[in-house]
């Protein structure tokens, strides 16, 4: 099978990894820094080109990064165009990098959920905190990754004041309560297909309340209950991701969804899990990717 790995960075973990993957699998593989791309988008002969040559492929790994996402998932899509098989689609990409779209969804299918709120306007930001819990809260900018652009407010007038800073300059956010019980640890369950593959419990350094491994977090193995099994699994489904990384809090109602990573990293969950999860995707891109099965069956 002749497999493109969309990524900027071929030095990346994940990237070594899942070439290396394919290539022992018996795979021609080829790293492709996809925002070099350029596109020949009329209907008859749709192409892809790189430094003039037309890329062509069975099946497509997008890696791409949240700061590259339109244009990054605008090359996604027209590999899709030449009926060339996604591991994640477009649309689902897409779909999971709008953090409140993909709560709104998750929400909409009954998966936990810390307590969320959403605003626009300074008019009524005491409601907004009250409607959340009040203090300690969570304010993410909806832009934000891997931890940057998460403030944690201890009081409600701190609230106040972050989130007034925020709108003031323009920023979208999000507000949610703050799940004391969880200690600083979250989970990520690697979900691939219908099942969890490979998870960890990621805890952050003292005084942190961010559990990023980036950011000076540690790992370790960790066993899923059903309930945890289940809400990863239906996330991903529910985004339409047939690869995820799905992050949730262990809260006194149950896990709680935080995020859904369309892209997520193998560094931290192979080293913690000692699962081979790169090859348990190319083994996945084996059975499932045929030409021109590139549709997107997700509502919303």
């Amino acid at each position: 099978m002749r497999i493109g790995i969309l990524s900027r960075n071929s030095k990346l973990y994940s990237t070594r990894r899942l070439k290396e993957a394919a290539t022992e699998r018996g795979h021609e593989v080829k790293v492709v820094d996809y925002t070099r791309c350029y596109m020949n988008i009329t209907s008859h002969r749709p192409q892809i080109l790189l430094s003039g040559a037309e890329l062509e492929f069975d099946a497509v790994i997008p890696r791409i990064g949240a700061s590259n996402t339109f244009y990054g998932t605008a090359v996604v899509r027209q590999f899709e165009m030449m009926r060339t098989y996604p591991l994640n689609t477009s649309q689902a990409i897409s779909r999971s990098r709008d953090k409140l779209r993909a709560l709104q969804l998750l929400a909409r299918e009954g998966i936990g959920l810390p307590v969320t709120g959403f605003a626009r306007s300074t008019k009524d930001i005491e409601g907004l905190i009250h409607m959340v819990g009040g203090a300690p809260v969570i304010i993410k900018l909806l832009e934000g990754t891997q931890g940057m652009g998460v403030v944690l407010a201890e009081t409600d007038k701190a609230a106040e004041s972050v989130m007034a800073a925020f709108i003031q300059l323009d920023a979208n956010i999000l507000v949610q309560e703050f799940i004391k019980e969880a200690g600083g640890a979250d989970i990520r369950a690697f979900v691939i297909g219908d099942k969890v593959v490979a998870s960890m419990m990621r805890q952050g350094p003292e005084g942190e309340f961010r559990s990023n491994l980036h950011r000076g977090g540690s790992a370790q193995t960790v066993k899923l209950t059903p309930e945890e099994r289940s809400t990863a699994v239906r996330s991903a489904s529910k985004l339409g991701l047939r690869v995820a990384g799905v992050d949730m809090l262990r809260s006194n109602h149950g896990p709680v969804v935080m995020e859904v990573n369309s892209s997520p990293g193998l560094e931290g969950i192979e080293a913690s899990s000692g699962k081979d999860v790169a090859g348990l995707i190319v083994e996945y891109l084996e059975k499932n990717a045929k030409r021109g099965k590139t549709k997107d069956r997700i509502q919303g």
